[in-house]
Formats: structure tokens, sequence, C-alpha cells
């Protein structure tokens, strides 16, 4: 009884877990660039279970046709002891694209992220919603510099018009003085060999793990356009729902395991 309260109590556990990442997909529905997480569950190491109570294994009729092997009691079955979240793994899957006509929004068709400087150092994200600041450096929606292929952040002039961001990231302006657009920077849009490699930080950026190096991606650039999140509503109310109904019945499970404890020690164990 002890092992069906823990085994459904770790079942439980994991729900709970399981209910946070929908959850945050959830809450993350209309997050630029979003990629939904997925959890991935893990069983624990079955139990063997064998009779041990057995007088004589000799004269068992368990023991008929094998059922007891080499004087072993005989094998009843396996016990599952519950099971864990092994791994909060990342959908990378492309996002739907949405219209919004600022020259200054870019969406990644395919591979890639953008660089960002952070105050912890250069993080990545997928989110291309950018604004020219006051002074004429390119930032995201949190005032960060977006980051060009010469490691540095991108100006633009304030009396730059008809701002271009091509299918390679360069972006081009008209200026006063000059008949054809001139370059003013280019994108850094990067990936990596292991996607796994990059982990979620907080705030749409990732950082890489220890030793991952950045190198030039195979996506390419659209203007006037943003990527949407990854998450369904629809599918994740849907397994929200259902989680849910695993974890009540986790719960009464609980209950009933309870409630059989209190039976063996208020009644079964009573001296007469």
């Amino acid at each position: 009884m002890w092992r069906g309260l823990y085994t459904a109590a770790a079942g439980m556990i994991q729900e709970t877990q399981r209910t946070d990442v929908i959850s945050n997909n959830l809450a993350n529905v209309n997050t630029n660039g979003f990629k939904r997480d997925v959890a991935i569950s893990e069983e624990f190491e079955p139990m063997l279970i064998r009779r041990i109570n057995d007088k004589d294994m000799r004269n068992d009729v368990t023991s008929f046709q094998c059922f007891s092997i080499g004087g072993q009691p005989p094998i009843v079955g396996t016990l599952g002891l519950g099971s864990e979240i092994a791994e909060v793994a990342t959908d990378r899957s492309q996002g739907t694209f949405e219209t919004t006509g600022n020259p200054y929004d870019v969406a990644i068709a395919g591979n890639g992220y953008l660089e960002v400087q952070t105050p912890q150092g250069v993080r990545y994200t997928r989110d291309g919603a950018m604004i020219r600041s006051a002074t004429g450096q390119l930032q995201n929606m949190r005032g960060q510099a977006i980051l060009g292929t010469n490691g540095q952040p991108i100006m633009i002039p304030a009396n730059a018009t008809d701002v271009v961001i091509n299918e390679n990231g360069q972006i081009l302006a008209r200026v006063p003085g000059q008949d054809a657009h001139q370059q003013l920077g280019q994108l850094a849009l990067v990936d990596f060999a292991d996607r796994r490699a990059l982990l979620k930080q907080g705030d749409n950026l990732y950082y890489p793990q220890q030793g991952a190096q950045p190198q030039p991606a195979t996506g390419t650039i659209e203007q006037g356009v943003l990527e949407r999140s990854n998450s369904n509503v629809v599918e994740e109310m849907v397994q929200l729902i259902n989680n849910y109904r695993i974890y009540e019945a986790g719960s009464k499970a609980v209950t009933t395991q309870d409630g059989m404890l209190d039976k063996s020690v208020n009644d079964v164990g009573r001296l007469g």
C-alpha cells in the first residue's frame, strides 16, 4: 500500500509540472517568435514481484509448468513505481507570419536567430519586433541593441528614409545627398549545429550552453511581418483538461490508498 501511495503521489507531482509547462505555453500564445515547450515523461524502473509465502515450492500448484525456476518463488508480474518529468523539450517548428507593415519588423523564414546585446552578454531570439531609438540605435521592445554581423549595434540616421531590409538581413535606406539606397548595416542571423544547446533564459531570449558556437543560418529575413507563437490555444487547452483529469485520478488513488492504510492500522491490526 505504501508503494501505491508513493506511485500515485509521483504521478500527481509529474502532472503538476506538466501543468506549469502548458500554462506557460498558453501565457505566451501572443508572444512573437515564442516556441512552445513539451514535458517528456520517463517511467521509473518497474519492480519484479514474486510470491514469498509458499511453504513448499515443490508442492505448490503455481510451480507447475516452469512458473518456479531454480527454486525461486513464482513470478507474479511487475509493479510500476510511477514516473517523472525527464526533460522539458522545446518545439522549434515555424510559427505563422502576421503582416504588420512596420519596416523595422522582421520574421525569420526557416532556421536562425537574431543576436541581442544584454547585460548578461549576447543572447538570441526569434522575436523580430524592432524599433529605432531616439539615439538611432536599432533595438528590441525592451531597449536592448540588435547586433549586426560586425558584432556592434546597428545605427540608423534620423534623416534615413525608405528603409529596406532584404532577405540577407542587409539594412538599406535613402540618405539625403545620395541617389541610391545606402547600406547601414546587416542583421546577424546565426544558428547552432545542435539547437538543443540553446536554452530559454526568459524575456523571449535564449542563451547557449558552454562550448556552443554560433554559425551562419540558412534562414532568410522577411520585412514587415512578425512570426507568431507556435502555441495553439485549442490544443493547449485540450492538453490542460486532459492533464487535470489525470491529476484528479492520481488524487483519488492517493485517497483510496490512504483509506486502505487507515483500515489496516485501525481495524485489521486491532487486537481482539
